[in-house]
């Protein structure tokens, strides 16, 4: 056998050093081209921000999301009488006011929606994405939507002098930011109009503003608040013989698959957009707060279709 001399090997042990120095010097710049070319993929495409909140409803209004294209969204929703009612009322679960609704998604940008109060209040609704927040090409800050519904009474009330007396309508501006994966925030200018009021001093518009917040626990519990501000307070407004005041609403989400369950503490019995933002005359005390919970349960009624490769 060939025995390689002492000059030879190093020489050959200098070349393989040499040739893992290149060969580590290029996969460098391969890594560092791959990362370049990916921030620029990035930059050339738009990141749309999803889930802001887990449900189309914070509580009892409208929250930024929106159903799928060709989903169907059952809605069942319970107010409890206030938990003062102690032991003997089962602390409000004896009585309750009910809404069953059904919303569906006309496409990704919009949605409607229609549902009734317990007493005769039939309430519908249309929800269109303006804006959506994102990230890369296209830079948004927030996400914006406009929400415009109508409340139609049953009641056969001695002050309706006209059929359209029966009607009430309302106008949101929804924006909303989701901050990270943990906090989200929406703001909601508002304005409730009335066919029909008691008094000529009594304006037929109503303005107040909206904020909502989303706080996540774990994965899939979420702390959940709402609170409505009333603008337009007249002195000489009153609804069932009480003076009206704002609405709060504390509870929490939980998404279990298909169904979002929400368990929440409020002090307005109504959950339509008149009602529970302009008629809640009850302050947020021990008094007043009651129970309450909505259930949602998703339908896919329009598949969208696969594509072909």
């Amino acid at each position: 056998m060939k025995i390689v001399s002492k000059k030879k090997a190093f020489a050959i042990i200098i070349a393989l050093v040499s040739t893992c120095k290149i060969a580590s010097a290029q996969d460098v710049d391969l890594f560092k081209s791959l990362d370049e070319q990916d921030k620029k993929d990035k930059q050339n495409q738009t990141d749309y921000t999803t889930a802001i909140f887990k449900t189309t409803r914070m509580i009892n209004g409208q929250s930024i999301e929106n159903v799928g294209a060709g989903v169907l969204d059952v809605k069942i929703s319970h107010r409890f009488t206030p938990i003062n009612a102690g032991a003997k009322g089962l602390w409000g679960l004896d009585g309750a006011n009910m809404r069953m609704g059904v919303d569906y998604g006309i496409n990704r940008w919009a949605m409607v929606g229609i549902g009734r109060t317990k007493g005769g209040l039939f309430d519908g609704f249309a929800k269109v994405k303006l804006l959506r927040q994102s990230t890369g090409k296209v830079k948004m800050p927030v996400s914006v939507s406009l929400s415009g519904g109508a409340i139609w009474s049953t009641d056969k009330a001695s002050t309706y002098n006209n059929y359209s007396d029966r009607f009430n309508y309302s106008l949101q501006a929804i924006v909303a930011r989701k901050f990270n994966d943990y906090i989200s925030l929406q703001v909601v200018p508002t304005v409730i109009h009335y066919n029909s009021v008691e008094k000529s001093s009594i304006p037929n518009d109503f303005y107040s503003i909206g904020f909502g917040g989303r706080l996540r626990l774990t994965k899939r519990v979420n702390l959940t608040a709402e609170y409505y501000y009333r603008l337009t307070n007249p002195s000489d407004y009153t609804y069932g013989g009480s003076k009206p005041v704002n609405c709060l609403s504390v509870g929490f989400d939980i998404e279990t698959g298909g169904h979002v369950f929400q368990f929440h503490f409020s002090n307005s019995p109504d959950m339509n957009d008149r009602s529970f933002i302009n008629e809640t005359t009850q302050k947020w005390n021990v008094d007043a707060v009651r129970f309450g919970f909505n259930i949602a349960r998703v339908f896919v009624i329009n598949a969208p279709k696969a594509v072909k490769i």
